[in-house]
């Protein structure tokens, strides 16, 4: 049996900064397991090829989530990566923080160490920063590359200029003092090229000695030695494949995010024992908050027809696609460099708001059935809506003992009402940031949902009708203190009632952030590490 100090579970967002991090020091082996292949496919690293790997099962989970009444009956489409990255490597580049009440919350929960103080100077580490930084909130000298959109067009200006005229005022960093306000996205994207995790970190460590990195490596077991974690068992090249025990001499760390840890725990006996038992699993330790708490933001989207511009949606087929190719390969410029949203809006949903609960985005092109899959024929522009903070809250449970089952996933999308109240909220603000003046020469008219839907209750049918997952899952692991009945993660991120394991990635997060997920995760991999090593936190940093 091969034997390493630490184990990591998954090579995503947090599990790529993990195995750099902890592979920093040449005494220490560390050895990291990810179910998929090696980041090899170019269209990881194309940011326009998000739209391929959509749906690519061999670096894609590809998972469903469970009908509900909320989405019209319907299953809800969940990627999620499957490759060295993570999701990262096939994510919308997407860099958001969140505002600084997320991380207070937290703190107010009983978190110790994870108020915005304590989280900042993580982010600024980890920052390379490339254009406008305030460096009281931005960091220059660090491995991930954040940068602003190269790429302009009338219509994004246009939106922009409507926004100001109801009120929203322009932001020239919405991951700095405050969110709220419009602005172009940052995006992790340099020189044409994704900036994933395995890119900015796992890259640069894959050549230490000390570091082993396993590919279709599907872990399907944790080992114990009572309530000691001591290893893994996983399949090699998934199922059918032999399965292999690797251990662990100091901890094991779960790191396969909100989806797949709550899964293997469950697995291994760790969860809630009624579940455990239907499947005729052992009770290796009750712990019932496991796969609970799941969160995520779900969001309808407008459409309209364009007028007297050539929208994205022309320039991806025919003559103008070679074009733009013939540009990308010789420039690395025009779409095939561009995330799949291009403008953030950070507002309220009711004035006296001291802080913003509606996050919408806009980009010139419009996507089949509402989903950012496949681009329509027509030209057209999008708005997408959703609640930053939701209360409603779902599960992931496994489905039977067979560990290559796909977990079934319930978010439970707008099942409380204050999320349908500020989701209406919203969608109305969507409308009219379509409708301003400045976009008045590009409006030809609204597609979806389309003019006669007015009331409240049609809008909310038109939510269930095509609302879909923003892929922000979290919360299924969830930290919290030992008063918490559903925690399962101390503040140290360790697994409670159990040694020497520990979950991190997206999972721990008690509460939703007003956010994409991808820049708290790698922040929750840096801090991770430093409790598993033992080192003091970085120093907080206490701004006005």
């Amino acid at each position: 049996m091969e034997s390493f100090d630490y184990v990591i579970i998954g090579a995503g967002s947090a599990g790529c900064v993990l195995a750099s991090k902890l592979s920093e020091d040449p005494s220490i082996s560390v050895c990291v397991l990810e179910a998929g292949p090696r980041d090899w496919h170019p269209f990881i690293h194309i940011p326009a090829g998000f739209i391929k790997t959509f749906y690519n099962k061999r670096i894609n989970w590809g998972y469903s989530m469970e009908p509900s009444e909320w989405t019209g009956g319907r299953s809800v489409y969940a990627p999620r990566g499957k490759t060295l990255g993570g999701s990262s490597s096939i994510n919308g580049h997407i860099y958001n923080r969140g505002q600084r009440l997320d991380y207070e919350t937290w703190a107010q929960f009983g978190n110790r160490g994870w108020g915005y103080a304590d989280v900042l100077p993580y982010f600024r580490d980890m920052e390379n920063r490339i254009g406008a930084a305030d460096s009281t909130y931005r960091g220059q000298d660090g491995p991930l590359d954040v940068t602003d959109i190269d790429w302009t067009h009338p219509l994004c200006e246009a939106f922009i200029a409507g926004a100001e005229t109801l009120g929203i005022p322009r932001n020239k960093d919405y991951n700095g003092a405050i969110q709220e306000g419009i602005s172009y996205a940052q995006r992790t994207i340099q020189n044409g090229r994704r900036v994933s995790a395995a890119t900015a970190f796992l890259r640069p460590a894959k050549q230490r000695r000390n570091l082993t990195i396993k590919t279709n490596a599907h872990a399907v077991s944790l080992l114990f030695d009572g309530k000691r974690a001591t290893g893994v068992r996983y399949l090699k090249g998934g199922r059918g494949g032999p399965g292999i025990d690797i251990s662990a001499r100091r901890e094991v760390i779960l790191s396969g995010g909100t989806y797949n840890s709550p899964q293997l725990l469950q697995l291994s006996g760790i969860g809630a024992p009624e579940l455990l038992a239907k499947h005729g699993i052992p009770v290796r330790h009750a712990l019932p908050g496991v796969g609970e708490n799941l969160k995520d933001h779900y969001a309808p989207r407008f459409v309209a027809r364009v007028k007297n511009a050539d929208t994205i949606n022309q320039l991806a087929h025919g003559i103008p696609l070679a074009r733009e190719i013939a540009k990308y390969l010789t420039t690395r410029k025009g779409i095939l460099s561009l995330s799949p949203t291009l403008i953030y809006c950070f507002w309220h949903s009711e004035p006296g708001l001291a802080t913003s609960d509606l996050q919408l985005t806009f980009t010139p092109a419009s996507y089949k059935e509402g989903v950012q899959g496949q681009l329509e024929d027509e030209p057209g522009m999008t708005v997408a809506s959703w609640q930053q903070r939701p209360d409603s809250r779902g599960y992931v449970r496994i489905q039977s003992a067979d560990p290559c089952m796909p977990p079934l996933i319930q978010p439970n999308y707008l099942a409380e009402a204050s999320d349908r109240r500020v989701l209406l909220a919203g969608m109305k603000l969507a409308r009219r940031l379509l409708q301003t003046k400045p976009l008045e020469p590009y409006y030809d008219y609204e597609d979806f949902p389309g003019p006669g839907v007015q009331s409240d209750d049609e809008l909310l049918g038109a939510a269930k009708e095509r609302g879909t997952t923003t892929f922000h899952p979290s919360g299924t692991c969830r930290m919290g203190p030992a008063g918490d009945a559903l925690a399962v993660v101390d503040d140290q991120l360790r697994v409670r009632g159990v040694v020497g394991l520990r979950v991190v990635d997206a999972s721990i997060m008690p509460t939703m952030l007003s956010a994409n997920l991808n820049a708290a995760t790698l922040m929750i991999g840096s801090k991770g590490a430093d409790m598993i090593l033992g080192r003091p936190a970085k120093e907080a940093v206490v701004v006005g």
